[in-house]
């Protein structure tokens, strides 16, 4: 193919790809939406004045920022096969700002503007680890064993996302259960309707009219109109928001650093695809247009998404990157979501989040050698704190019953009702301690087990004083950052380093383990 030949700005392709920003990237916002106005109680002109515009306006940058790579590379290389990077809110970080961050301020604080102002915070931070990514990606990635990253995040699907969307579909199965089938028959099955249209794009076009048709939905166009938010006006804001979030950066660094390693290995599978794009140019760019989000009042992370390989397949070029990011920057802008949030019934929503955590579940088992399942299971197991967590704490809220620190950590109650929560049945015991820094704690025992399958027990020992260090400065397992020199984690962590090394030492003698062995 000659040089010079440049994709082209559109091509019929693209309306695949079109279909798949905007649609997926809707049911995010309608998610986002749900989360801050129905459960947390936000104001409109902090959800659809800034939140939802900040969001966009980073939408907006990615889009027009993938297709400027696409023609560059498209330039640089002579072909005109070349599919833009897809983009957009990134899925399992959204489900972990929201309630990771959000939810316990929102408890803690009670004070919206106070609570958006910390969010904002978080994801400018969020943005800078992006950024750094690109240059500590691949030095991270080397040491971060892949089943206890996939099987950390998996477990936060599970619990967040996948659990969430069945109790959806089933809080309204009249209008849920029909949408659900449509969508699963396409998703897990592969059929396809006439003209190779996707169940699922029926299931939600479908269940949109279904669920009006019902009565459950209404269209309603009061809240269009313009939403530019003034960068002014919301950093002044954000500045009061980072004294509060400061202790949440055990939550925010680790969704960051998967977020980056998620776009290193989704960029190199479009490498694999056939168009070689700079993964420390798009980790950047994901870091930079983060934080023009969170400057606009957006607190959820963007990220480049899974599904290059299938859109180059369809034929898709740039031009769906670019008119994605013009109809979500417009959406946002004025005021579209008001009316989207309206007419889209929570079982598409729903729907849509439990596929998504499905396939994340799914891949976190596919993308490992089976010898390592037991890591990403174990791996898993953290999250689960978190949910079990906000869900206590958010029942004892409702009866006036709140945590004595902000943020509420290892010693949010009293021991009184520690006491009485662990006395009356409720699963307690160890979930402050493992729900501080689940994430990282997740990390840790999927990477200790994987080096405990491969039998590198010094490289375990190391593990387990990472721990040791982490604990030790109250990265995990304490209510807030800081100094704990008699911290029960940090000395129970330095005790099985040592276990390690001495056993490490009988490898040729008196501790020995067959090379074949299999655990299950």
């Amino acid at each position: 193919m000659s040089k010079g030949l440049l994709v082209p700005f559109f091509r019929r392709g693209d309306i695949g790809g079109l279909t798949y920003a905007i649609t997926n990237n809707i049911v995010n916002y309608l998610i986002v939406i749900a989360t801050l106005s129905v459960a947390l109680g936000w104001p409109d002109w902090i959800v659809y004045g800034r939140v939802i515009p900040g969001m966009s306006i980073g939408l907006l940058c990615s889009g027009l920022y993938y297709a400027h790579m696409g023609r560059k590379l498209s330039k640089k290389e002579g072909r005109a096969d070349i599919a833009a990077l897809p983009s957009g809110v990134s899925t399992p970080a959204m489900f972990v700002f929201l309630y990771g961050v959000v939810t316990p301020l929102h408890y803690g604080i009670g004070d919206p503007e106070l609570e958006w102002a910390a969010a904002m915070a978080a994801c400018l931070i969020g943005g800078l680890v992006e950024f750094l990514g690109g240059m500590l990606g691949p030095w991270m990635k080397k040491r971060i064993p892949r089943a206890a990253l996939l099987g950390t995040v998996a477990g936060i699907g599970f619990i967040w996302m996948a659990t969430q969307g069945v109790f959806d579909v089933f809080g309204d199965p009249l209008v849920g259960l029909p949408i659900l089938a449509v969508a699963m028959v396409g998703l897990f099955g592969g059929y396809l309707f006439p003209k190779k249209i996707p169940p699922l794009i029926v299931a939600i076009v479908g269940g949109i009219i279904y669920a009006y048709c019902l009565g459950r939905t209404t269209f309603d166009f009061t809240g269009i109109g313009f939403y530019f938010p003034n960068p002014v006006n919301t950093i002044q804001t954000m500045i009061n928001g980072f004294a509060i979030v400061a202790p949440y950066l055990t939550i925010i660094i680790p969704i960051e650093i998967y977020n980056f390693i998620e776009t290193m290995d989704n960029v190199e599978a479009a490498n694999a695809a056939g168009d070689n794009y700079s993964v420390r140019e798009a980790q950047f760019a994901d870091g930079i247009c983060t934080m023009i989000s969170s400057l606009f009042g957006g607190i959820v992370p963007n990220t480049v998404w899974l599904g290059h390989a299938g859109l180059k397949k369809t034929g898709a070029g740039i031009g769906y990157s670019i008119i994605a990011g013009l109809v979500l920057g417009a959406a946002g802008i004025f005021g579209l979501f008001t009316f989207l949030s309206a007419l889209v019934p929570p079982a598409i929503c729903a729907v849509t989040f439990l596929w998504c955590a499905i396939i994340m579940v799914a891949q976190a088992f596919k993308d490992n050698d089976k010898r390592h399942y037991a890591a990403v299971a174990i791996a898993m197991v953290p999250p689960v704190a978190d949910y079990l967590y906000t869900q206590v704490t958010g029942a004892l809220g409702a009866a006036d019953i709140w945590a004595e620190t902000l943020p509420t950590g290892l010693y949010g109650y009293s021991p009184e009702i520690t006491g009485l929560l662990s006395a009356n049945g409720v699963m307690w015991n160890g979930v402050p301690a493992v729900k501080a820094g689940a994430i990282i704690v997740g990390i840790l025992l999927g990477t200790f087990t994987v080096f405990i399958i491969d039998k590198k027990l010094t490289a375990a020992g190391v593990t387990a004083l990472t721990g040791a260090g982490l604990s030790l400065f109250g990265f995990v397992h304490s209510a807030e950052l800081g100094f704990y020199p008699l911290s029960p984690f940090a000395i129970g962590y330095v005790i099985v380093a040592a276990l390690c090394f001495i056993l490490h030492t009988g490898r040729d003698s008196w501790f020995k383990a067959p090379d074949d062995y299999e655990y299950v």
